[in-house]
C-alpha cells in the first residue's frame, strides 16, 4: 500500500471528547492562516480509495457519489474524474472553502453540513457513498450515532465504502483517534446494508487498516 495514510497524525486532543467539530475547524483555520498543517492533506486520493476503484473500475455515468468528512476534497476530486455527479461535505466551513479554492473549475459539489444532521435529501439519495477515516475521529458516543447516519446516505442498490485504522479487541487506544475494531466495522452492515467484502490490510506503519464494502438492498 503506497505510503499516503497518515491515520495516526492527528491534531492535539484536547476538547476531543466536547468539541470534535471545533476540533477540525480550529485545525483547518489555523492551517489557512498558515500556523498548523492537516495531516491528512494529501497531494491525491486515499491509497485504499484510488487501488479499490483501479481494481473494481466503478462506472459513474449517472450515478450520485457522496463523500463523508471530505476535508480539501482530493477523494471527491478522484470519484469525479470517474464521473460520479458527486457531493462533498465536511463539518468544518473552512475546509469547505479551501476545498472550492483548491477546485475552481470543479464539477463537485462541496458543502458544509453536519452527518448527524444532513439535509432531508440526501437520505437515501446516493448510488455511492464513501466514509474514509471520519467515524474513528469520533468519541464512542458520537461514533455510534454516526454509524448508522453513514448508512441511511445510501441509496436502494447502492454502495458503501469504508475506510478507517483497525484495532484489535484487546488494544487499549487513548485517541483520537480510536481504530475500528472488526465488530464496529460490521456495524455498518445495519438496516438495509450489508457487507460485501472486508478487507483486513497491514499498513505501512505496521498497523491495520479496513477496507469494507456493503451494499444496500
Amino acid at each position: 500500500m503506497p505510503d499516503n495514510d497518515p491515520t495516526h497524525q492527528v491534531s492535539s486532543p484536547v476538547t476531543a471528547e466536547s468539541d470534535p467539530a471545533g476540533r477540525f475547524e480550529r485545525l483547518y483555520a489555523d492551517a489557512e492562516r498558515g500556523e498548523a498543517v492537516v495531516p491528512w492533506d494529501l497531494d491525491r486520493a486515499h491509497s485504499l480509495l484510488s487501488e479499490w476503484t483501479d481494481r473494481t473500475r466503478p462506472d459513474g455515468s449517472g450515478r450520485r457519489a457522496l463523500v463523508v468528512g471530505c476535508g480539501f476534497g482530493r477523494d471527491a476530486e478522484h470519484l469525479a474524474r470517474l464521473g460520479f455527479a458527486t457531493v462533498a461535505f465536511d463539518i468544518s466551513p473552512t475546509a469547505v472553502r479551501v476545498a472550492r479554492r483548491r477546485h475552481p473549475d470543479s464539477p463537485v459539489r462541496y458543502e458544509t453540513a453536519d452527518l448527524l444532521d444532513p439535509p432531508h435529501d440526501w437520505l437515501g439519495g446516493f448510488d455511492f457513498v464513501l466514509e474514509s477515516m471520519n467515524v474513528q475521529a469520533l468519541p464512542a458516543e458520537l461514533r455510534q450515532r454516526a454509524v448508522p447516519a453513514v448508512g441511511r446516505l445510501v441509496a436502494p442498490d447502492g454502495a458503501l465504502l469504508v475506510i478507517a485504522a483497525g484495532r484489535r479487541d484487546d488494544e487499549v487506544i487513548e485517541g483520537p483517534p480510536w481504530p475500528l475494531t472488526r465488530a464496529e466495522v460490521d456495524a455498518f452492515a445495519a438496516g438495509p446494508l450489508i457487507a460485501a467484502r472486508v478487507e483486513e490490510i497491514a499498513a505501512p506503519d505496521g498497523g491495520l487498516r479496513w477496507r469494507a464494502e456493503f451494499r444496500r438492498r
